[in-house]
C-alpha cells in the first residue's frame, strides 16, 4: 500500500497488536501540527490555537461516529492509553452510589482489565469473579453476577476472538443493575463493527493500535460519568480555583470531556487520530480482502506445522503459537530472535495475559503474529519460508 511506502521490502512488521504502523497521512498530520500550528488547545486565542481547537473537536466527533455512538448520550475524553483509561474509571467510581456488589472480568483479559479489577475489588472490599470465556469468545450469561461492574475485552490480543454475544452481555448486566466497561484496544482497527448497536457504559481504547499516534481514549456514557468522583485533577479541568475550593469544568455540559483530561493534552496525537479514522474509513474492499486473505494463508500454514502449536481455532489478524523446547531444543523467544535476524518482527512472551496463558493454560512463552493493512503478500511468503528453514 502506498501509504506505507516507507516500509522497506526487507522489513516484515507483524506486531500490530502492540502498535500499528502509521500511514503517511497520519505522519503528515502530526508533522503539520508541530510545524504549522504548534499550540495549546483551549487555552489561547491566537490563530494557531483556533486551528488546534477545531481539529481536536473534530476528532472527538469522528470517534463517536466511528463507533456509532450518539453525542446525546456519550462523550469522548483522551488519555495516555487503554490501561490509563481503565484505571481512571475504576479508581474513581463511586461504588456505593452505583450500587455495585461485584467486580467481574474474564480469564482471557490483558493485564489492563485484569489488574485494575483486582485493585478496584480490594479497594472497595468487594468479591471479584473471573469468568471463563468460551472458545468463540462469548461469555455465558449465567456466569455474570448481579449488580456487577463487568470489565472485559471485545477482542482478544491473544487470538483475536471476539465477544460475539456482546449485545446480550450488556443487556444482561444492565438488567441486573450492573455496568459494563469494554476494553476495545484490539477491536478499534479491524473489528469496530462489534461496537455498533451496543451501549456499554464505557469503552476504553488505544489509538496507537488503530494506525494513529500513541494515545488513549474513553468513550463514556453521560449517565455513567456522573458516578465518577473526580479526584485525579489538574489544569484544564477547572473553571475557577479558590484557596480551598474549585469549580470543575465538567459541570458545564459542553465541557464534559474535561473530567478525564488533567493537564496539557497530546494535541498533535489527537489530531493524528482524527486523520487515522478518516484513513480507516477510506479503505476499500480490496484493502479489507487482502488483510483477511493474508490472515487465512498464515493460519493455514501454521496449522500444518507439527512442531509449531497454534493457539487460534480460526484465522484472525492476531495469531499466537508456541514451540516446545523439548521437541526443538529452543523456545519461542529463540524463535522470535531467529525471525528477527531475517527482518521479521513478531512479539514473544505472554503478551500481558499472564494469568490465562501461564497459570490457566500453562503454555510456555508464545510468539504472536499480528497483521495490519500494511501487511503484504510477500511478508506472509517470507514468514512461511523462514519458518520452514528454521523448523
Amino acid at each position: 500500500m502506498k501509504d506505507f511506502a516507507y516500509l522497506s521490502e526487507d522489513s516484515v512488521y507483524l506486531d500490530s497488536a502492540c502498535q500499528s504502523l502509521r500511514p503517511q497521512p497520519v505522519i503528515d498530520a502530526l508533522n503539520s501540527y508541530y510545524k504549522e500550528h504548534n499550540s495549546c488547545g483551549e487555552r489561547v486565542k491566537y490563530d494557531w490555537g483556533v486551528i488546534t481547537d477545531e481539529k481536536v473537536e473534530s476528532t472527538r466527533e469522528k470517534v463517536l461516529k466511528y463507533v456509532k455512538k450518539s453525542p446525546r448520550h456519550y462523550f469522548v475524553s483522551f488519555t495516555l492509553n487503554t490501561t490509563y483509561g481503565l484505571n481512571l474509571l475504576l479508581s474513581q467510581i463511586n461504588i456505593q452510589a452505583a450500587g455495585i456488589k461485584h467486580i467481574a472480568t474474564s480469564d482471557i483479559e490483558h493485564n489492563s482489565p485484569f489488574l485494575s479489577t483486582i485493585s478496584c475489588a480490594k479497594k472497595n472490599h468487594l468479591p471479584r469473579k473471573v469468568i471463563s470465556r468460551n472458545l468463540d469468545g462469548s461469555l455465558n450469561l449465567s456466569d455474570i453476577p448481579e449488580r456487577a461492574l463487568l470489565v472485559v475485552n471485545c477482542a482478544s490480543n491473544i487470538d483475536g476472538r471476539l465477544l460475539v454475544n456482546i449485545k446480550d452481555v450488556v443487556k444482561k448486566v444492565h438488567k441486573t443493575g450492573g455496568f459494563v466497561v469494554i476494553d476495545a484496544a484490539q477491536a478499534m482497527a479491524h473489528s469496530v463493527e462489534i461496537l455498533h448497536g451496543v451501549e456499554p457504559d464505557a469503552i476504553c481504547f488505544s489509538a496507537h493500535k488503530m494506525y494513529a499516534p500513541s494515545l488513549g481514549g474513553i468513550i463514556i456514557s453521560k449517565d455513567f460519568a456522573k458516578l465518577i468522583d473526580t479526584t485525579f485533577i489538574g489544569g484544564g479541568m477547572v473553571d475557577d480555583v479558590d484557596k480551598e475550593t474549585y469549580l470543575l469544568s465538567k459541570d458545564n455540559p459542553e465541557h464534559l470531556y474535561t473530567q478525564f483530561e488533567a493537564g496539557l493534552q497530546a494535541w498533535g496525537e489527537i489530531i493524528g487520530l482524527g486523520v487515522a479514522i478518516d484513513w480507516l474509513n477510506s479503505l476499500d474492499k480490496k484493502d479489507h480482502q487482502l488483510l483477511q486473505e493474508n490472515a487465512k494463508r498464515l493460519f493455514s500454514a501454521l496449522s500444518t506445522k507439527k512442531k509449531i502449536h497454534l493457539v487460534n481455532d480460526a484465522p484472525a489478524t492476531t495469531m499466537s503459537c508456541y514451540v516446545d523446547k523439548s521437541e526443538l531444543g529452543y523456545d519461542s523467544h529463540t524463535l522470535g530472535a531467529a525471525l528477527a535476524d531475517s527482518g521479521i518482527m513478531a512479539r514473544t512472551g505472554y503478551f500481558c495475559v499472564h494469568y490465562y496463558l501461564d497459570h490457566v493454560k500453562h503454555f510456555p512463552p508464545l510468539i504472536r503474529f499480528s497483521l495490519g493493512y500494511h501487511t503484504r503478500k510477500s511478508d506472509i511468503d517470507k514468514l512461511i519460508a523462514t519458518l520452514e528453514n528454521i523448523e
